[in-house]
């Protein structure tokens, strides 16, 4: 009987679903990385969400690791190289959170131009500041949406419904624009110039390196606003603490971070700036999505030797 360790919390349907398929589970969200490190000879299996971080250190103790799968699509806490190395399949669930996501981006970007956090503070200390609250309506904005799989997709379709002109900078966007004829196709100078919103649906650099820096934010407008509910680090966020401080953006609205947990960051307490804790993704919905996915996945592999959503 092959045996599961999931690490990370996710809804319990996982568990179900792997035991009655005779798959032994063992659920253990507190490990530290050396326990972790230690235990993990014990398992074919591992399941994660984004707080487990799978080093090198930990696929190279893994004696009897057969499989990785994230219960997500993003896969940045995998050391992907070493899981290649030691032949340990990774895969994760594609599209399970994609509009979860999509309509955290959007709430982002509504309560970024309507300054909502702003005034859910000061009315809370019975400020009343109605006439500091003036914020800026989204239709007939100029949106560049930075990737195009399934989050940018979904996001996409959700602001041309709100009225937006879409702007999709993608590798792949010319490979499908015949099916969305109202969007635009553009490089990413254009973007960068012509958008009063950027907002990020893509993969990081293959090094990490940030795809914008101090450079490309002096091309944007100066009240544009930038929203990242992908990876962390897209957008330098030393430049864009610069940025926001010398008035040369109009404001951010983060989800994700280079260091997470975010317990201490330079974006910290400015002015214009609105930051959550990675939970795009995190609706009962999609959760529930994302861990039947996975474990229907590691079903397959276990009693059917079928590998799916492999992402080596």
């Amino acid at each position: 009987m092959p045996k599961v360790l999931i690490s990370d919390a996710m809804d319990n349907v996982a568990e179900k679903i792997l035991a009655s398929n005779n798959i032994e589970v063992d659920v253990k969200t507190d490990f530290t990385p050396e326990e972790l490190i230690k235990n993990i000879q014990n398992y074919e299996g591992l399941i994660v969400r984004s707080a487990t971080k799978v080093t090198k250190e930990v696929i190279d103790n893994a004696k009897n690791l057969k499989i990785i799968g994230r219960a997500g699509a993003g896969v940045d806490n995998i050391d992907l190289n070493a899981a290649k190395a030691k032949n340990v399949i990774v895969m994760n669930t594609p599209g399970g959170n994609t509009n979860a996501t999509a309509e955290h981006t959007l709430a982002l970007l509504l309560s970024l131009s309507r300054k909502i956090s702003k005034a859910d503070l000061t009315t809370h200390k019975g400020e009343w500041a109605k006439k500091k609250l003036k914020g800026n309506e989204i239709r007939g904005k100029k949106i560049g949406i930075i990737g195009f799989g399934n989050v940018g997709r979904r996001f996409a379709e959700m602001c041309h419904l709100l009225g937006l002109k879409i702007m999709i900078f993608s590798k792949t966007f010319d490979q499908v624009k015949e099916q969305f004829p109202k969007y635009l196709s553009c490089d990413l100078n254009e973007i960068l110039k012509e958008s009063d919103i950027v907002s990020f649906h893509c993969k990081p650099n293959p090094d990490g390196s940030s795809i914008i820096n101090a450079n490309e934010i002096s091309k944007m407008k100066n009240n544009v606003l930038i929203i990242n509910t992908a990876r962390g680090n897209l957008v330098s966020e030393i430049d864009l603490c610069d940025a926001i401080k010398n008035n040369n953006i109009g404001g951010v609205a983060l989800d994700v971070f280079a260091e997470e947990p975010a317990n201490n960051n330079i974006l910290f307490g400015l002015e214009n700036v609105l930051l959550t804790p990675h939970i795009a993704a995190s609706t009962v919905e999609a959760q529930i999505i994302v861990a039947e996915m996975i474990a229907n996945q590691f079903v397959d592999y276990f009693l059917d030797n079928k590998i799916n959503n492999s992402v080596i």
